[in-house]
């Protein structure tokens, strides 16, 4: 089903919670009292994340349900982390976000056993190469790998063949690059679904990214700057295999694009949606009033609304014949 139509009255902020403007608020104030994540080395944010300080909070592992495994990579072997409910009717490929510079999968463990369980999918989360230190192209050369080894083993592995993939922010960029790639590269055109959530597709700038300013709400406009520098020259980031905004994309899979109105890369989701369509696939948009960038990986009931929405589209799209 293409839910083309979006209601403009997501846009009225009338229609924000107090719950959403609080918490935006306190994230606000946080982000204010810390030096500017610009300013220091991606390997400074790293670390403070792995602590378990700054607005994130502690890291909740489930190591007691995870799989570590490594698959061959370009570079070496990359490693994933697996969960897996007790019955399996697909597997989902999750690339992490973190601007292309952050983010491991065990960061987001909650979340991945939470969908294993609710949606019957096994998920494959993948630990690939950040920038600096491994710029463009290590990063989607390693999901790419990953999709490949899936693609050739998941039928061996999980007794399934129904794939999926998804990933936020700069996942869900690296998820429609390697989507592309696949298709292009590969041949393969056999993933059911996308779940795409407030993803950055023009590393060159949409209207919203450049219009955000220095406000701190979990990104500003120079912290985008700094992640896209350590990542990508200048010169490339309108290519379609950086930012897939410029790509063909016909023959993807239906796809759910969520994201929230106080997001630096709202522009991105909406004119990623209407260039889906328009290249023949299915696509739904969820627009969610207040929500921040990241605003689903906090415990209020607007994050709980866009979890179960996308629990929902996974769960549908493994069921489906």
């Amino acid at each position: 089903m293409n839910a083309s139509l979006m209601d403009p009255s997501v846009f009225d902020p009338t229609r924000v919670s107090e719950e959403t403007a609080r918490l935006n608020e306190r994230i606000e104030a946080a982000m204010a009292a810390a030096p500017p994540m610009h300013t220091r080395t991606a390997q400074e944010v790293r670390d403070e994340r792995e602590a378990g300080q700054g607005i994130w909070g502690p890291i909740q592992r489930l190591d007691d349900q995870a799989v570590m495994r490594t698959v061959p990579g370009p570079a070496g072997d990359i490693p994933i982390r697996i969960f897996r409910p007790e019955a399996v009717r697909g597997v989902y490929l999750d690339i992490h976000g973190g601007g292309f510079c952050l983010g491991r999968p065990h960061h987001n463990d909650v979340a991945h056993a939470a969908l294993a369980k609710k949606s019957q999918v096994a998920v494959v989360s993948v630990d690939y190469r950040l920038a600096p230190e491994h710029p463009y192209p290590a990063g989607p050369d390693d999901c790419e790998a990953a999709a490949l080894w899936l693609v050739r083993e998941a039928k061996a592995e999980f007794d399934t063949d129904r794939l999926f993939i998804g990933g936020a922010s700069a996942g869900a960029n690296l998820s429609v690059v390697t989507l592309l790639r696949m298709r292009d590269k590969h041949g393969y055109a056999g993933f059911r679904a996308a779940n795409l959530v407030y993803g950055i597709y023009d590393l060159s700038g949409t209207p919203s990214q450049k219009r955000w300013g220095d406000r701190q709400l979990i990104l500003s406009t120079p912290m985008m700057d700094w992640f896209h520098d350590a990542y990508v020259p200048a010169e490339k980031r309108r290519d379609p295999d950086v930012s897939p905004l410029y790509a063909d994309l016909s023959g993807l899979p239906p796809a759910l694009f969520t994201v929230g109105t106080q997001d630096p890369l709202l522009d991105d989701s909406l004119f990623m949606h209407a260039r889906w369509l328009a290249a023949g696939n299915q696509a739904e948009l969820a627009v969610y009033p207040g929500g921040a960038h990241g605003f689903n990986a906090f415990p209020f009931a607007l994050a709980g609304q866009a979890n179960v929405r996308i629990r929902e589209f996974v769960a549908r799209a493994a069921a489906a014949d």
